[in-house]
């Protein structure tokens, strides 16, 4: 991936053609569907972006400008649709106690007082949203998981400093101990 496109968060994916007059399926992997609208353009690559025309949320579906045909749409399955952390900041709002997922990746996960390691990345499965920790490396050599699942949220969770970078948890220990 090249360093323009690695600044780029992946928001959405584009499905299979729909329908006769190049409707798509959209499949979001953001928390902010308000933010796929009528005229919002989103970079597929270094050099292209599509823009959108018509979007359908109950359905799932969305159109682009310049692809009418399902013929056109068709060359547009399984494309990423990206935007930046700088518009995210801008665009999406938070709700108390809310954090963007690139804001958690690279955090501390500390238990008591001891580094368990850091965040890699956030996962949802099913509605929960778990960090996915790699172990610190003294943890490691002492034979634990090289990186366990937690859940961001109650009980697990319970103080999330983005400034300092730490996330305080309780229970995890037991959690890296059974993985």
């Amino acid at each position: 991936m090249s360093k323009q496109l690695s600044k780029l968060l992946h928001i959405a994916t584009i499905g299979k053609a729909v329908g006769l007059k190049g409707e798509m399926k959209l499949h979001i992997k953001s928390d902010f569907p308000e933010q796929f609208k009528k005229g919002a353009s989103f970079p597929i690559n270094e050099n292209e972006s599509l823009t959108i025309s018509e979007v359908n949320h109950e359905r799932g579906l969305v159109k682009f400008v310049g692809y009418a045909s399902p013929e056109d749409s068709k060359k547009l399955t399984n494309k990423k649709l990206y935007t930046t952390i700088e518009r995210t900041r801008k665009e999406c709002r938070l709700d108390e106690g809310e954090y963007f997922w690139f804001d958690l990746e690279g955090c501390k996960v500390i238990e008591d007082g001891k580094v368990l390691g850091i965040v890699d990345e956030v996962d949802r499965i099913s509605v929960t949203n778990y960090l996915s920790i790699k172990t610190d490396e003294a943890l490691v050599k002492e034979g634990f998981a090289k990186s366990f699942l937690i859940p961001f949220s109650k009980p697990f969770t319970i103080n999330t400093d983005i400034k300092e970078k730490i996330i305080t948890v309780s229970g995890a220990m037991d959690i890296l101990e059974a993985s």
